[in-house]
């Protein structure tokens, strides 16, 4: 029973001693740190610099081995070794390839010569210490390639047809074993198409091949075509000019329209576009054979002697090269006597061709155009309104009425001499009561004319006039001197009966209005 006490307690004061060597090592352990770098990239054949060092704060902690390795399928190769006490190892197939920079306790950093694509892949940096174990990090080493880039053209003859719709391969743009992969683009103004293709390589690379298809046509004839590869910060182009195959296109040159009787050198000339150039030039009539008078040099009709009637007619150009013939025409007109334009004509041919008005102008002239109709129609509107302000506006009587008799309100006289007793109306009046010239007879001459005396009772004209509600204002402006003299009370306006309406007659000949009258 004490042996089984005894040894309960070494093993726990083994346990305690553990933990205390722990707890005391535990700041150290997390402080140890192995520093590399995340990525490092190469191209092929270049050299590159893994870096790896260590931080160990504990004095009391010794470091015993540095191992670099390459992990693959899941396992770890070694690559290079560093043991103080053995020295340094470089396992194949790095014993060529790989040198420790400065070994030491506290840098692993080794230098990687010549890369090649299968160093590619994530290194792992170890120190081996004692006694608190290993310790590692990680770094991812990829490898890049440039491609080899080259472009070519088809050496397939380029033969432009009418009618064919088939495209041809004209050029391929090649970017070989790059890693990663190049882009391929096309630079150019023709109509045609590209296709590309990526062929992944076993050693990892891959190539890239694009090529362009068109429809050969003369507009494609030596239209340049650019090959541009981009790759990282690398641009490669490579252009070709294209060089397509058609038959001739011609054209007769030398007739101007005025070849009149008598003129003389005259001459047609035919002319070609043909790749390759036309090598034959054939004359003729469609309805005969040419005239005795001509010479024909290669591509030229030339017409001896003055120009006659015989001349006249339509001249074919035939042309010819290896890809086809094709030919041309013109009419030819002789005229007795030669075309001379008029002045017209002239002044025509030497005027400037027309010039589209620049859209500015055109606005301009549009808003000035729209101010100046706006301004017309509003002083015709201005003239026609004034008009009729001044028009009188009512019945067709010329007389217009002035109700009162020499009184403003009913009852109250006014303070004007009184009216002059014989009143003369203006001619053109014709009213019923309009008394004849100055100095004809008066209305006591026209009761006397009528048939004698007057009745007892019965007043005159005169007095009855004199009593007249109104009177007309033609009359007051024909003899403006004894009209001035009375006061024209009210003007009676024909638009506005309701006035009349709304009065009522006093036994003076004056109105008042109705409410006034009930008061």
């Amino acid at each position: 029973m004490a042996s089984q006490l005894q040894t309960s307690c070494r093993a726990s004061c083994w346990t305690i001693g553990v933990c205390i060597l722990a707890a005391a090592l535990l700041p150290g352990l997390q402080a140890q740190t192995v520093l590399v770098n995340d990525t490092v990239s190469g191209f092929i054949g270049t050299d590159v610099i893994l870096h790896c060092s260590f931080t160990n704060p504990l004095p009391n902690v010794k470091i015993t081995q540095v191992t670099w390795q390459k992990a693959t399928n899941g396992s770890k190769q070694n690559v290079a070794i560093y043991n103080p006490a053995m020295g340094v190892s470089i396992l194949s197939p790095y014993k060529e390839r790989v040198t420790f920079q400065n070994p030491s306790f506290k840098d692993g950093t080794i230098q990687l010569s010549r890369l090649e694509l299968e160093d590619e892949g994530v290194y792992i940096c170890e120190f081996a210490t004692f006694p608190t174990g290993n310790r590692e990090s990680q770094l991812n080493l990829t490898v890049l390639a440039k491609p080899t880039n080259r472009m070519e053209g088809t050496k397939r003859p380029l033969i432009a047809k009418s009618g064919r719709t088939e495209k041809i391969l004209v050029a391929t743009c090649t970017s070989s074993n790059g890693k990663p992969p190049s882009t391929v683009t096309w630079d150019t103004k023709l109509k045609g198409e590209a296709e590309f293709q990526e062929i992944r390589n076993s050693n990892g690379t891959i190539t890239v091949i694009s090529r362009y298809r068109l429809v050969p046509s003369r507009e494609a004839h030596r239209q340049q075509l650019m090959c541009v590869v981009n790759y990282q910060l690398d641009r490669f182009t490579d252009s070709m000019t294209l060089n397509v195959q058609y038959e001739p296109e011609v054209t007769i040159e030398g007739f101007d329209g005025n070849w009149f009787l008598n003129r003389k050198d005259v001459k047609l000339i035919c002319k070609s576009d043909a790749n390759p150039p036309a090598h034959t030039y054939e004359w003729k009539l469609p309805n005969g054979t040419l005239p005795g008078s001509v010479e024909i040099q290669n591509n030229t009709i030339y017409f001896k002697g003055p120009v006659s009637y015989s001349l006249a007619g339509t001249y074919i150009c035939e042309a010819s090269n290896a890809i086809g013939t094709r030919s041309g025409l013109v009419e030819v007109n002789v005229t007795e006597f030669p075309y001379t334009p008029s002045p017209i004509d002239d002044r025509k041919s030497m005027a400037q061709p027309n010039i589209p008005t620049p859209i500015p102008t055109l606005v301009i002239g549009c808003i000035v155009g729209g101010i100046s109709l706006v301004l017309v129609v509003a002083v015709a509107l201005f003239v026609v309104l004034l008009r009729r302000r001044h028009t009188f506006k009512g019945d067709y009587s010329t007389k217009k009425h002035v109700y009162g008799n020499g009184y403003s309100k009913a009852g109250i006289p006014q303070h004007h001499p009184p009216m002059a007793q014989n009143l003369q109306y203006p001619d053109d009046s014709d009213d019923e009561k309009k008394p004849g010239p100055l100095g004809s007879s008066t209305y006591e001459d026209e009761d006397e004319d009528a048939g004698g005396e007057r009745k007892l009772g019965v007043p005159s004209k005169y007095e009855e006039d004199a009593k007249r509600p109104y009177f007309t204002v033609d009359e007051g402006e024909a003899h403006p001197e004894p009209y001035d003299e009375r006061t024209l009370g009210f003007q009676y306006d024909p638009e506005q009966l309701d006035i009349a309406e709304n009065m009522v007659s006093q036994n003076d000949g004056s109105f008042i209005s109705k409410k006034e009258w009930y008061v």
